[in-house]
């Protein structure tokens, strides 16, 4: 049960992307108090979570609804994170997790900004959305694996609510060689992660392969 929380976690650190966030986060925040910053993440981290508890326990009634199968869900999920990790292993923010120019925009005429784009679509973005359906629609499917698949997210959530609060001393430490380092890191362990997913997904819909 560690080991697959473990896993969880990683994978949705991965997608996420926390660290590689911290420049976005900076930007948006620009002219900010720190207290404003510690409210703004506090409140992108709470509705991000309220996102992804819902796609966590509605994710098989989804299915249902459109008709779709887990393991083809598996296969398109695992071709959207694909590009997100080939863009972190490049490191370029990926564009399903980035804000368009628009958002942006809107943004810095708000006031808040932790719902658009910081909720969505950074932290709680497709690939992330992708990534808990997948796991929700697993053939273990239980309560105690929800239980798994939320902790691992919600712990994301949390790691990624401090290294906002404090983004400006992590980039200050890290600069910007260090989080392309991370960045890259990470989109690796999500190219693999993909992958697997296809592979799982794929062996689904045809299992006499």
């Amino acid at each position: 049960m560690v080991s697959l929380l473990l896993k969880m976690t990683v994978s949705f650190f991965a997608v996420m992307n926390p660290i590689g966030n911290i420049p976005i986060f900076i930007s948006l925040t620009n002219g900010y108090s720190q207290q404003q910053k510690k409210h703004t993440a506090r409140k992108a981290a709470i509705v991000s979570l309220c996102i992804l508890t819902v796609f966590l326990v509605l994710g098989n009634f989804i299915f249902s609804i459109f008709g779709i199968t887990i393991h083809a869900f598996r296969v398109a999920g695992g071709i959207l994170i694909f590009g997100i990790a080939f863009n972190l292993l490049h490191a370029k923010t990926s564009n399903a997790q980035t804000p368009h120019s628009a958002e942006k925009k809107e943004a810095e005429e708000k006031e808040d900004i932790s719902i658009t784009p910081l909720a969505l679509p950074i932290m709680a973005g497709p690939g992330t959305i992708a990534t808990v359906m997948a796991h929700t629609g697993s053939g273990s499917f239980n309560i105690s694996n929800l239980i798994l698949v939320f902790i691992g997210f919600a712990l994301v959530l949390a790691i990624s609510y401090v290294l906002f609060y404090y983004s400006t001393p992590v980039i200050n430490k890290l600069g910007q060689g260090g989080l392309n380092v991370v960045t890259r890191i990470m989109g690796l362990i999500l190219a693999v992660i993909s992958i697997q997913m296809i592979a799982e997904g794929i062996k689904g819909l045809f299992p006499h392969l």
